[in-house]
């Protein structure tokens, strides 16, 4: 789609705005991109059935912003910022990717040094020139050098958010040509995981020429690089790599064991076949006979003479019966338990889209960050079929994206209050993210936080501590008796910055002393907290809140990738909040 390419626009403009510290400019190229990042159709579409008119009604659109999407649709650039790029020819989107580099920074080392592009800046660091320029030191450039080290080891896999939606596409068009539904995803996405090296999918046909032409022919595909009888590999017009292979009906269901993997599973399910006299492959699992046959001549010979009688493959389910274990979904193949918990008939049911009642941490134009009222926000959700929805928005101490504190704060209360009078079989509940300082302490008054349904409390600033103190920073926090959720507990965004030094399994701990929830932040970008952690944290009886994070109305479709983020962490039903009835999620809270 369009849409990201004209928001990685907007992105750099806001960012070269930023530099030449013109205010208001940046953050409505911000929030145009945020808005254009969360549509779940293409702008030029909605440009072609409705003009200016139509970008207009886009939530965080603006006449002038809708002015120059046209432009773009029209032209393929932007005036402004061919104008803006000769007067800052750096690579400003390019460069503020790594963490700890903004637009400010950009300016300077390339004012001072010429740096437009991220090799320029890694080799002006390793040679010590940037801790040279004024306000710079020597910590700054082992985070330049850090943050793109980061940024080497993750390049190639890119967040499932990003790749899923295309996925999904692709995997529909392919069911529209054949009527088969027997298409599915397979590996890495179809088990979930938070970043994708590429796209696999598996398809049943008796005609599987046909279904490779199509899968060649897609109006997604850039190349071909590789094309068979059964299976065809493609470079995307998008930038990523995707396969197709095609299994006949009897094999289907090994095949799909196969490629969803994860390796680890396959391996310890193999093994399990060889004792038991089974063969275990891609085409199905197989009886193995052996015999030893001699054959006569001048020097004595044996052969062994192997026999295969395949006894299941059409299914992964009859696959996994054959071993005496129950059927164990994609999202736990990872070698943690799950074979021995299947073996033992003790494995969880895991938690799913239709048990979630409510969402949490939402943020809505209350926020600075963020688009769409609060209104249209209730209006998705009750299209989702949610009961209730726990507002989230930026308030205290963070002035980039907060605009609310003290008696600002009361006044949103009573806003909700006043639209909860309006709407019936639906509930909004008053909630916030503060923040919390660098010594623990959250950036809001108690008296505040004590009027508000729900608080949550994040680190969003000073993320360089050591493991003790940052630890302790959180676990402080959760001692206040009135923050009941932890957003984002490790800090990582996924691709641009690792987990923060952070003593995990006490902060479980603590959450669980002191009845405050963890979070599992359901934004592409974080997943945090990850599937290992929140395993952790259901064994040791912490409840936890699938957060969304979300900073527009089409955003809050990222809750699907809560949800599967909270199945490969085990999480069933009872150990998610937002499966509780609003009744007893009041109950809940009240015993903190």
């Amino acid at each position: 789609m369009l849409n990201e390419k004209i928001a990685d626009i907007f992105d750099e403009i806001a960012d070269m705005y930023a530099m030449e510290n013109i205010q208001f400019k940046p953050r409505a190229y911000q929030k145009a991109a945020i808005s254009l990042r969360s549509l779940n159709r293409d702008v030029k579409d909605i440009y072609k059935e409705g003009g200016l008119k139509a970008l207009n009604e886009i939530s965080g659109i603006g006449e002038s912003m809708a002015l120059k999407i046209e432009e773009i649709i029209k032209t393929g650039r932007i005036k402004e910022y061919k104008k803006m790029k000769k007067k800052m020819p750096a690579k400003v989107e390019e460069m503020t990717v790594i963490e700890g580099v903004g637009p400010k920074l950009v300016k300077k080392v390339y004012e001072k040094l010429g740096i437009k592009t991220v090799k320029q800046l890694e080799e002006a660091a390793e040679k010590g020139k940037i801790s040279k320029l004024k306000g710079m030191g020597e910590k700054t450039e082992e985070n330049i050098l850090s943050g793109i080290k980061f940024l080497e080891k993750n390049k190639g896999r890119k967040l499932l958010g990003y790749i899923l939606p295309e996925a999904l596409d692709i995997k529909q068009d392919l069911i529209n040509f054949t009527n088969d539904k027997n298409i599915e995803l397979v590996g890495s996405i179809r088990r979930g995981k938070e970043t994708i090296g590429d796209i696999d999918l598996l398809a049943v046909s008796n005609n599987s020429k046909k279904l490779i032409d199509a899968f060649c022919s897609l109006r997604q595909v850039e190349k071909i690089y590789a094309r068979g009888a059964d299976k065809a590999l493609v470079r995307l017009k998008s930038g990523f790599d995707c396969d197709l292979r095609v299994f006949k009906k009897e094999s289907y269901g090994a095949g799909l064991l196969y490629f969803t993997g994860s390796k680890l599973h396959n391996i310890k399910l193999r093994k399990m076949a060889m004792a038991k006299g089974l063969s275990l492959n891609e085409y199905g699992l197989y009886k193995v006979k052996s015999q030893n046959l001699k054959v006569k001549s001048d020097k004595l010979k044996v052969k062994s003479n192997e026999t295969k009688t395949k006894i299941a493959g059409e299914t992964e389910k009859e696959i996994y019966q054959k071993f005496g274990m129950d059927y164990i979904e994609p999202e736990l193949r990872e070698d943690r338990g799950e074979i021995e918990a299947s073996l033992s008939h003790k494995l969880p049911k895991l938690v799913d889209r239709k048990d979630i009642l409510g969402v949490f941490h939402v943020h809505s134009d209350f926020s600075l960050d963020a688009v769409g009222s609060i209104s249209d926000l209730v209006k998705k959700c009750q299209k989702m079929g949610l009961k209730y929805l726990v507002m989230g928005d930026h308030v205290g101490s963070l002035k980039i994206a907060a605009k609310m504190e003290g008696k600002d704060i009361l006044d949103y209360i009573k806003y909700i209050e006043s639209l909860n009078k309006k709407i019936s079989d639906f509930r909004i509940l008053s909630g916030v993210e503060a923040n919390i300082l660098r010594d623990g302490t959250i950036d809001v008054p108690d008296n505040i936080l004590a009027k508000l349904d729900v608080v949550v409390a994040g680190i969003h600033s000073v993320f360089k501590m050591s493991k003790k103190e940052m630890t302790e920073r959180l676990c402080k926090a959760m001692k206040n008796k009135h923050i009941d959720i932890i957003s984002h507990p490790t800090g990582k965004l996924l691709g641009r910055r690792d987990e923060y030094e952070l003593d995990v399994e006490q902060v479980i701990k603590i959450a669980k002393e002191t009845k405050t929830c963890l979070e599992i932040n359901a934004f592409p970008d974080r997943l945090d907290l990850n599937d290992i952690n929140i395993k952790s944290a259901i064994e040791h009886g912490v409840k936890l809140a699938i957060g969304l994070d979300s900073h527009s109305v089409d955003q809050l479709d990222v809750l699907d990738f809560g949800i599967l983020t909270s199945r490969r962490g085990w999480a069933e039903k009872k150990d998610i909040i937002n499966t509780y009835s609003v009744d007893k999620l009041f109950d809940f809270l009240k015993k903190k």
